[in-house]
């Protein structure tokens, strides 16, 4: 799907949707105009069919035991690397260690995902709203962090908790999903599963999918997702963090 955008333009909206991940105030300040423009770029709607969920009751049993067990165990494992972590955001700027972001779960029920900080705690008085690339409110350490997907090691609780699965779509920000799903109808079927550490789409389509490709990829994963797909996305996702190309 090239929905006529250039490399160049895919580039510059997946470095504007990164950064609204991070963004402070960003329910209360809305998305800006320019922003959504390169986002959802042309004026086209696009109608989705509901999809049909796979995977039997056995399955979904069996991701929801590996899921906690296999995080269980990477919390115990990384704690000592946690607590390091944790001293060296402490020792770049005052401020809590994690923090909660809301993000839209199954069934559309909001929570709170939980990450490691990376930006200062004065962000919004370091630079202007929506910055990308070089961004003054991030930290050093912050940086490393995200080219990384350390920050998202916290998120190993919140799949403990039950919120979200290793594999599974990325959960979007209520802001986000309000805007998309105005011209993308159908935009919550992708909420009718559990969200996901890692998904299709990061894995598949690497850093620059436009929203419209992205929602296709995660409807794809819920109608074949199976235990060989989610270990190819685990695997693919491995990848990932030891190259930090790909997925944002």
């Amino acid at each position: 799907m090239a929905y006529g955008v250039s490399p160049e333009l895919r580039r510059e909206a997946a470095e504007l949707g990164e950064a609204g991940k991070h963004e402070p105030k960003l329910r209360e300040n809305g998305i800006p105009a320019d922003v959504l423009e390169k986002l959802l770029p042309g004026n086209d709607v696009i109608e989705l069919d509901e999809p049909v969920i796979a995977g039997g009751l056995g399955y979904r049993f069996a991701k929801r035991a590996f899921d906690v067990c296999a995080t269980g165990a990477a919390l115990i494992v990384l704690a000592i690397p946690m607590l390091v972590i944790a001293a060296k955001i402490k020792s770049e700027s005052p401020g809590p260690v994690i923090y909660a972001q809301e993000r839209v779960g199954r069934g559309g029920r909001p929570f709170n995902v939980y990450k490691f900080r990376s930006m200062y705690v004065d962000a919004e008085s370091r630079g202007a709203r929506w910055a990308s690339g070089d961004d003054p409110r991030v930290t050093p350490f912050g940086r490393f962090m995200r080219e990384r997907r350390i920050d998202e090691v916290p998120q190993f609780v919140n799949i403990l908790k039950g919120d979200m699965s290793l594999i599974g779509p990325r959960p979007e920000r209520p802001a986000f999903c309000e805007e998309f799903e105005k011209r993308i109808h159908g935009w919550h079927y992708r909420t009718l599963v559990r969200p996901g550490l890692s998904g299709l789409a990061q894995v598949t389509g690497g850093y620059d999918l436009l929203p419209k490709e992205k929602i296709v990829l995660d409807l794809e994963y819920i109608e074949h997702r199976s235990a060989l797909l989610d270990l190819k996305i685990i695997l693919r996702t491995l990848g990932v963090v030891r190259t930090g190309e790909g997925a944002r």
